[in-house]
């Protein structure tokens, strides 16, 4: 990180790697939820139930301020996911509908997109693309006089449980229940619609994935039900993952990230689990329990270049590497 002296920065890496971190619970919520979040430079975005709440960081690195800066509402029923681009908050919610937020002003639009929930959504080179229960991904154009717009509708035959855009803007990938369609993983052509390829062969049924995460246009992270990360390389082989990672403990992975490099973090659907992982080794780094006695699922992470956040059903928790 720039700004960061070249000591700080080394501890700061020995501190990841050997699991040194000072841990907060730093919200509270009274009941069960099943929060997403996004970082944003000086802001925490976390959805609860049918809103989303803007939380300023501290500056000195200390969590967050308690008190939301800004409420993005809209949804008649809990925010399934949402992501932040370019100033721009697109939400799908459990009522079927996708909201369309820009966060420096009041403009906002929402729409109705699918007959059940939207469980996914992503957000990039103005179009959204959305992942449903009712077992369809569809493409929405936002350009001006189309917003809301569908352009396509793929059937998928499973529940969608995540989406993302490929960074180069020409196709998005869908990852999928794995109950009545054999491949979880698939990726379609973003202008027409057309399935392009699947990846993998063999899974199990109920296989389904939960996370997806490009790092660039031909390397994807993918995580869920079947206890496995998997590194996927386009250009290589969409029939093999180039790496794999098994979860120790047997448990689903709900979430998954990387920083780009050697690092990924992966949250489990028990004890808020979450794991480090170096892609050059087989076996987890470290891991931290941050839900007992009581077993969470870790919703959704993100992490900075010093802290990491693991939204649980009933907290936020903060892992402060710079300790």
């Amino acid at each position: 990180a720039a700004g960061i002296p070249v000591k700080e920065r080394v501890k700061v890496s020995q501190n990841w790697r050997h699991g040194r971190c000072r841990r907060e619970t730093v919200l509270k919520w009274k009941c069960n939820l099943m929060p997403w979040m996004e970082l944003d430079g000086e802001y925490l975005y976390l959805s609860q139930a049918e809103n989303i709440q803007a939380y300023r960081l501290c500056p000195d690195g200390a969590g967050l301020q308690r008190h939301p800066q800004a409420i993005f509402s809209g949804h008649q029923e809990d925010v399934c996911r949402f992501v932040l681009v370019n100033s721009h908050i697109v939400s799908g919610g459990g009522d079927g509908s996708i909201v369309l937020h820009k966060i420096h002003g009041s403009y906002s639009v929402k729409f109705s997109a699918h007959e059940q929930e939207v469980n996914c959504v992503d957000f990039q080179g103005g179009l959204i693309v959305s992942g449903s229960r009712d077992r369809t991904a569809k493409v929405w154009s936002l350009s001006a006089g189309r917003a809301g717009q569908c352009l396509h509708t793929v059937q998928t035959e499973d529940r969608v449980w995540s989406i993302a855009i490929s960074p180069l803007l020409s196709s998005f990938v869908t990852g999928t229940a794995c109950c009545g369609h054999t491949s979880p993983l698939r990726i379609w052509d973003l202008e027409s619609g057309q399935l392009l390829t699947c990846l993998g062969t063999d899974f199990h049924r109920g296989a389904g994935v939960l996370d997806v995460f490009y790092e660039t246009p031909s390397l994807l992270l993918s995580c869920g039900y079947d206890t496995y990360i998997r590194y996927w390389d386009i250009r290589t082989s969409t029939r093999k993952c180039v790496q794999e990672w098994e979860e120790p403990h047997d448990s689903a992975l709900y979430c998954i990230r990387s920083d780009k490099n050697h690092m990924i973090a992966s949250g489990s659907s028990y004890y808020g689990v979450v794991r480090l992982w170096d892609k050059r080794q087989t076996r987890c780094l470290q891991s931290f329990h941050l839900s007992s006695p009581t077993s969470s699922p870790v919703y959704c992470l993100r992490f900075s270049t010093t802290h990491l956040y693991a939204a649980l059903a009933s907290a936020l928790h903060v892992l402060d590497f710079t300790a």
